[in-house]
């Protein structure tokens, strides 16, 4: 079966549909990618996956979204693939319906959250809805990463039969590492007695980054914040370098930002914490990840992370865009490293149950192929 899988851009590409294009690979089928071009995409195209440039635009432009619409359809009618799996709320939605207009055979569809549902305008909101139930009649097999978006396509008419799929992660790579631990550690200037949080986000408003900075300022001095990240060129929203130029003053090296990263499982492993205060989010893997790794995991209580995160045996859960509550949990668990093993071998145990990435991409394909 040829597969062609598309998505936005090139991050979204790399960090959330690569595993999914190798597994479909692996098991005999022909699989192609479509997005926006950048830089990330060489790093499918180095494991010999074609990947086609698609005009995305991250916005409600019509004219630019016409213009995606138009090189979609042409794509599906030159290549004719049996099956199109579309991701991300709109470029899921202009997947969808050029595949219908294309005539392609069979018509997938992953949500990786609801626009719906995150804070935005009304009117935003109730277009979003409107969309996701247009586009959930042309959609043959529907899956979502959280159990929460499954529920939310069920009861509210986006479709009868989705089915929730989880994110997934190695565990022979994320997973407590001493040798990386003392490495890292000692690179970055850390000492055995500094508790080190991480954060593995982009640098975007809604990841929760100007309640973690200033939060971090009520965290024992011991405690130091590791940064990773990049702001997207597709990224919309308020520039977060003043709330990160206040914070390098208010807290001098016990901020350290590194940027992208492609040894995430190291830092993890160098850690002490995992931190995502997000306003809102799909089924993060970064929190698969640093579960994994044994970390414990402070995050917002919001959909995603509050399936993921088990409330005082995993983690920690705050309420979303206060900082209070933050810093409160970050303090409690900085200060108690017998609280913070037990939490992340909690955590680890869970994810090694519910989020193996074998076992979740199994499933994705026997649902895809089937």
């Amino acid at each position: 079966m040829k597969i062609l899988e598309v998505t936005s851009v090139d991050y979204a590409l790399r960090h959330f549909l690569l595993p999914v294009m190798r597994a479909l690979r692996d098991a005999g089928h022909e699989v192609v990618g479509a997005c926006a071009e950048g830089p990330l995409l060489a790093i499918p195209r180095a494991e010999g996956f074609r990947v086609v440039h698609v005009p995305m635009a991250r916005s409600l432009d019509p004219v630019a979204q016409a213009r995606a619409l138009a090189a979609l359809v042409a794509l599906f009618r030159a290549e004719k693939p049996d099956l199109v799996h579309a991701h991300m709320p709109i470029s899921g939605v202009l997947a969808r319906v050029a595949a219908r207009i294309a005539g392609v055979p069979r018509v997938a569809y992953t949500c990786h959250g609801f626009l719906f549902n995150q804070p935005g305008p009304w009117w935003r909101r109730r277009l979003s809805l409107a969309m996701e139930r247009g586009a959930g009649r042309l959609t043959d097999t529907f899956l979502t990463v959280g159990e929460e978006e499954a529920g939310d396509a069920r009861r509210l008419g986006i479709h009868p039969r989705a089915v929730a799929v989880g994110n997934g992660a190695d565990p022979a790579l994320f997973r407590p590492d001493p040798a990386a631990r003392a490495a890292l550690r000692a690179a970055l200037g850390a000492a055995d007695a500094d508790c080190v949080v991480l954060c593995v986000a982009r640098l975007v408003a809604h990841k929760g980054f100007p309640e973690l900075l200033a939060a971090m300022d009520a965290v024992p001095p011991h405690a130091a914040l590791w940064v990773v990240g990049e702001r997207l060129a597709s990224d919309h929203g308020e520039d977060l370098e003043p709330h990160f130029a206040r914070a390098a003053t208010a807290l001098g090296p016990r901020l350290t930002r590194l940027g992208y990263r492609s040894d995430v499982a190291a830092l993890l492993a160098a850690a002490d914490i995992f931190c995502l205060p997000s306003h809102f989010e799909g089924l993060p893997v970064s929190i698969v990840e640093a579960m994994l790794a044994g970390l414990p995991v402070v995050a917002t209580d919001i959909r995603g992370p509050r399936e993921q995160v088990v409330r005082g045996v995993t983690g920690l859960l705050v309420p979303p865009g206060a900082v209070p509550p933050l810093a409160e949990a970050l303090s409690a668990l900085a200060a108690d490293a017998a609280l913070r093993a037990r939490m992340g071998a909690a955590g680890r145990a869970r994810a090694l149950d519910r989020y193996d990435e074998a076992r979740v991409l199994a499933r994705q394909v026997a649902l895809l192929a089937g």
